[in-house]
């Protein structure tokens, strides 16, 4: 076995856990869900829940991860054997959100590259609209299979910048977030929001995004909705419940805080959210548009709705390009970082597991991942994105969100993981009855009821994604319940089938959890 790698220091760590949870949820899905909901209403929801229920959870992942020095699966072998396959359930739902979310880094890049033809839109909102499906080639419906050159190249450079980011683990993931991590999406968010602001209508948007109107909520019956996607948006912008917390948590050092790190992470997590929201509500406003132009999916808000603010921002080309510009290189900065530390969170997966180099490891995982992603890259691969993205984030990760709990919170001692939480702190440490009542009760429960939620609106709606447009039943079987079946499977097909080849690592699963006598 090679020995284990550490972070380099506690920055390195931080920065790269906030690189990694900091992402594409934060830049569009925050704002078009803080838009559904009128703006201020979803803030105070969302940042109730991301206290209440995101850094316990994100502190349990990060504290199992540096005690077993293992990926997700041997982290949960090490706690039960029976639980192994929850890990391995993480880490093959997480290879499924590879695939796609490198093929949206490659949309990104591809946006950024010919935002000089917003210079050429001024006052023409709806050519702006169509930029994006002029340069993918891609629609809602599943029709055609080419692959345009332009986004093939664009996907080879997002793969490549990905792998690059990764190739020397703790390494040069080290050295790509001290500018990527949060200094590079910092600069480009505070520029737009600046810009934001000084327009003419942009303090309206200011007043929706940070005062409360919950007659919005009331007056339509949206209280449940409110609290399920708030809740899932924190977990969806954590990076919890896919296995990358559990790797970066395993190398770190012992006299590592995880508790306040853990609290750093969640707080700067959320701290984008909101300067995202400030961007593009000031934006929008700024330009005559308001929250009912806006969307809940991430993808219309960025690639369709934005370009049209963009149209309207100024009457100089140049000046709408180049924000333009800065608008999708925030994105890419933001997206690099999600893309690479979901690969190492599955790399550091298999190659804990089995006794298999890491970078020979990484390597693999980024071709095969590759490969599969050009499916996404076809005429059709944005229906094919949307479905799998529905089922991976709406189903199978709030499933195993669930599982995490209560294994952590019923099968094992809760209390262990607390103290191996609070090791190392004197001044700041999380109180029992804030994480013990979390992780056993308050997010179980919570994700049980996401999940009927989600599968009620499923069967209701008569399977009906994205764009008010239904997909085949086909579609949804191959992208959805097969991907789901795989994913709660992967753990007896590591077993029974990698096995015959490979020699799977023995897991200490007598590590000593000590359980303080713990001061709520």
């Amino acid at each position: 076995m090679e020995k284990r790698e550490v972070w380099s220091s506690r920055i390195t760590f931080i920065l790269a856990a906030i690189g990694s949870a900091v992402g594409l949820g934060n830049a569009w899905r925050f704002p078009g869900l803080a838009a559904k909901y009128g703006g201020g209403a979803f803030l105070l929801t969302y940042g109730i829940a991301m206290f209440i229920l995101g850094i316990p959870m994100l502190s349990m992942e990060i504290a199992i991860g540096r005690k077993t020095r293992q990926g997700a699966p041997g982290a949960f072998r090490s706690i039960n054997k029976k639980a192994e396959f929850v890990g391995w359930a993480a880490t093959t739902n997480a290879f499924a959100i590879q695939i796609y979310y490198a093929v949206v880094f490659a949309w990104v890049i591809a946006m950024a590259v010919f935002s000089f033809k917003f210079a050429g839109m001024v006052g023409n909102p709806k050519a702006a609209s169509s930029l994006f499906g002029e340069i993918t080639k891609t629609s809602w419906t599943i029709q055609g299979a080419g692959i345009p050159l332009v986004m093939a190249i664009c996907l080879a450079v997002a793969w490549i910048l990905i792998y690059a980011c990764i190739r020397r683990g703790t390494v040069s993931v080290g050295k790509v977030v001290k500018y990527t991590g949060l200094t590079l999406p910092l600069i480009f968010l505070i520029i737009m929001a600046v810009k934001g602001i000084s327009m003419p209508g942009g303090t309206n948007g200011l007043l929706k995004l940070f005062i409360p109107d919950f007659s919005v909520i009331s007056d339509n019956g949206l209280w449940s909705n409110l609290i399920i996607d708030a809740i899932g948006q924190v977990f969806y912008s954590l990076s919890i419940m896919m296995a990358i917390m559990f790797a970066y948590g395993s190398y770190l050092k012992e006299e590592a805080n995880v508790a306040k790190d853990a609290t750093i992470i969640a707080l700067a997590d959320f701290g984008v959210s909101v300067l995202s929201g400030i961007v593009m509500f000031t934006t929008m406003y700024g330009v005559g548009m308001t929250i009912n132009d806006m969307s809940a999916s991430g993808i219309a808000t960025a690639f369709i709705i934005f370009p049209q603010a963009i149209a309207n921002l100024t009457s100089t080309g140049w000046v709408n390009a180049l924000f333009g510009m800065i608008f999708y290189l925030c994105l890419a900065s933001l997206a690099v970082d999600s893309a690479f530390s979901i690969v190492e969170g599955v790399s550091t997966a298999v190659a804990d597991r089995f006794k298999i180099n890491r970078r020979k490891t990484t390597k693999r995982i980024c071709i095969i991942s590759a490969l599969f992603s050009i499916i996404f890259i076809t005429n059709s691969g944005l229906a094919w994105l949307d479905i799998l993205d529905n089922w991976t984030n709406q189903y199978n990760m709030i499933i195993i969100g669930a599982l995490e709990c209560i294994v952590v919170g019923w099968v094992f001692k809760p209390g262990k993981v607390l103290s191996e939480i609070n090791r190392n702190t004197v001044s700041y440490k999380i109180p029992s009855w804030w994480f013990i009542g979390s992780i056993k009760f308050i997010a179980p429960i919570a994700l049980i009821l996401f999940c009927i939620w989600n599968l009620y609106s499923l069967f209701a709606g008569g399977g009906v994604y994205g764009a008010d447009s239904g997909y085949p039943l086909w579609a949804n079987v191959v992208a959805g319940w097969a991907v789901t079946f795989l994913v709660f499977s992967s753990g007896f097909i590591a077993k029974k089938v990698v096995r015959k080849r490979y020699e799977m690592v023995i897991v200490d699963e007598n590590i000593d959890w000590k359980e303080d006598v713990i001061n709520s």
